[in-house]
This record gives C-alpha cells, structure tokens and sequence, in this order.
C-alpha cells in the first residue's frame, strides 16, 4: 500500500520589510518617469522636430492616462487578487515606457505616455493596501509611507540618472531603463509579495459604491486642492531659481534634490504620528505647507534660504500618504478604488498648481507669486479638511 504524496509545503512569507522594498522600487520607477520626463523635454522635443510648449502635451498626456486609468482599472479589476493586480499594471507600464523609448513621431509619443500613465494611480493604490494589510492597524499609514519613499527617492536619484542618461545617450534611454525597472518590479512582486485570495464579495458595483460616500469625496478635494500649492512652487522652481535668487544652472538641480530630501524626510517621519492622530497630522500638514509656501515668496531672494525653505515645502508633500490612509478609513467596502482614486486627485492638483501658477506669472506679478498661489491653494484645503472633520465628528 503506497503512502500519499505528502502536501507541498507553502511559500514561506518574505519578511514585511522586504515587501515593503519590492513595492516601493515601483514608486521609484513610476517616480522617475513622471518627474523626469520634464527634464528630458527639450531633447525629445528636438528629435521628434516639434516645440517645447507642444512637447509639453505629452506630460499632460501621462497624467490624464493616471485620472482616467485610476478609477477605471479599480473597478474592472475588482476580482483579481491584488498581487496579481500589481504584476499586470508593473507588465503594462514596462510596455509603455518601452514603447515610449523607441517612439518614431509625435502623436506616437503621446499615445504611448498616455498609455504609460494608466497604471500609475492604481498600481500605488492596490501597493498601499496591500502594504497596509501585513502591519498592525496602528501602522498603517508607516507601511503607506514606506511604499511612497520609491517615489520621493526618484525626485533625489532616479531623476538626475535619466537627466544623465538623456544628455549622455539621448533621452530614449531615459524611458528604457524605466521600462527595466518595472520588469524587475513585476518579478520582485512574483516572488516575494504574499499571494492573495480576492474577496467573494467583490464586484465592480461594490467597488462604485465609494464614490456614494460624502467623506471620499472630501478626503479627494483636500489633495487636489491642498496638494496643488507645492506643485504651483517647484514647476516654476528652476526658473525662479535663475531669474530671482540669481544662482546658475549648475545649483538648480541641487535645490531640486535638496526638495526630494524633504519628501523623503516627510514620508519617513511624519506617518509615525499620523499613525497616532491621522486627521489632526493632515491639518496640521495643510498649515505648514501654508506657511511655508507663504514663506517662499521671501526666502527665494537668498540661496541659503530658499533651499531651506524648499526642503521645509518639500516635508509637506507627506499629505499624499496621509491621506491614502485617511482613504481606507472612510472607504468601507470600495478600497481598491478610493485608494486609486487618491492618485487621480494629486494629479488633478498636479494639473491645477502649475496652471494657476502661471496665470499668476502671466499677470506680471512675478515668479515668486507661485508662493502667495500656493499658500492660498494649501488653505483651501484646509477648508475642505475643517469641513471634513466637522461632519466626522456629528
């Protein structure tokens, strides 16, 4: 009488620092390719023989691909387990940034960063969740920050090796290895994040059931509003930087990474206490980031000053994941699509600073009126928080 085969034994689990690192290397690749296509503008804008204000429809390309692709894959994929989830969308946006790389033309180019956006907001929303899933509840929003620094560490790292590379090699090679980073970030999801069953329950009407939630909806509006002012600041940075500290081109990315640090900074620290008191950590992130985008307008005339301030601006940007935890508290059932659609708000804030900025500088009132713009923006925020919190608590 022959014996059973005994069971395989499972998969051991990859400690939750490991996982944690595998998620975050794709925020550094998705960092690096939404912050340094800015810098490889005017190389791709010469090969492809169109101008540089026309080159810029392709950033506005990528970020209207993360608002569109945010909510959309969410709710289509509200079935899939989330690990498998995170391969696809890592497989996806490997595709569309290699197909950026070797784009022969302009409208080629757009359609690929289109493309290369639409995993963005749901791959950082299913990594948030499932981050936030392999810790205790009181350090939820620690495991989203840990996630966040593959993001704030592209602003320090990964956008002055694609800025090296473009100039070294030209700009394709800038998209390339974004597209080897998200390969290896689908393997490293292969093997080391937990697999996972996907909930019975799960549908995509679930899914749309967030969007009947006021507090979602509030929780939204602080990002695409609160969120905007450091966006008004650090697009216009580099030729505030020039035209009124009056430092030379060579500073300017130094003043750039120093603003990286400061997000890293922010991502590090400032979860432990949101941990502690989330809402109240928000609000109070929304008068700092008023203040010292108020300061701005003041420090930008002095090098030492503005990079201080910048950093200070820069420990601000924390209000990202702060609020993809405030998502899950106020999401009940449609995690997967308010986590997403957090993403979709910063990029709607991505959108509104910068437009409003310009206006600003359009107007004749100078290149550090992006400071008054963006206290003004932080404030409104503020607004949308306190009303937030007033209905919380009834």
């Amino acid at each position: 009488m022959s014996l059973p085969t005994p069971a395989a034994p499972p998969r051991p689990a990859a400690p939750v620092g490991l996982v944690h690192f595998a998620l975050a290397v794709g925020g550094f690749a998705i960092g690096t390719t939404e912050f340094a296509t800015m810098s490889l503008l005017p190389y791709f804008a010469k090969d492809l023989h169109i101008s540089e204000p026309t080159a810029g429809h392709v950033i506005s390309a990528y970020a209207l691909g993360v608002v569109v692709g945010a909510p959309l894959i969410a709710v289509l994929s509200a079935r899939v387990a989330r690990r498998t989830l995170l391969i696809g969308l890592m497989l996806v946006f490997a595709l569309a940034n290699g197909l950026s790389a070797l784009a022969p033309s302009y409208p080629s180019m757009l359609v690929f960063r289109f493309l290369s956006g639409l995993p963005h907001g749901a791959y950082f929303g299913v990594a948030a969740l499932v981050a936030a899933s392999l810790v205790a509840p009181e350090r939820r929003t620690l495991a989203v920050g840990r996630v966040m620094l593959g993001l704030t560490v592209a602003t320090i790292i990964g956008v002055p090796a694609a800025n090296w590379l473009g100039q070294a090699f030209g700009w394709r090679w800038g998209f390339g290895v974004v597209a080897v980073l998200a390969l290896i970030t689908a393997l490293l999801a292969l093997l080391i994040v937990p697999n996972d069953t996907p909930d019975a329950d799960a549908s995509p009407l679930r899914e749309l059931g967030a969007l009947k939630k006021g507090q979602v909806w509030l929780t939204l509006g602080i990002g695409a509003i609160g969120f905007g002012g450091l966006f008004s600041v650090y697009t216009y940075l580099s030729s505030t930087l020039m035209a009124v500290t009056g430092v030379s081109a060579v500073m300017v990315p130094v003043v750039l990474a120093v603003f990286g640090v400061g997000m890293t900074a922010g991502n590090l620290l400032i979860p432990r206490f949101a941990d502690k008191a989330l809402m109240p950590t928000a609000g109070l992130l929304l008068l700092w980031s008023a203040a010292t985008l108020a300061l701005y307008t003041v420090a930008a005339h002095n090098i030492w000053a503005v990079t201080l301030c910048v950093f200070a601006i820069g420990l601000g940007g924390a209000l990202g994941t702060v609020l993809q935890t405030r998502l899950m508290d106020v999401a009940g059932d449609a995690q997967t699509l308010a986590a997403a659609l957090n993403h979709s708000a910063f990029n709607t804030a991505n959108a509104l600073g910068p437009w409003l900025g310009g206006m600003a500088i359009a107007a004749g009132y100078g290149w550090t009126s992006t400071g008054w713009v963006g206290c003004a923006l932080a404030l409104g925020g503020f607004a949308i928080w306190s009303v937030s919190a007033l209905l919380g608590r009834r």
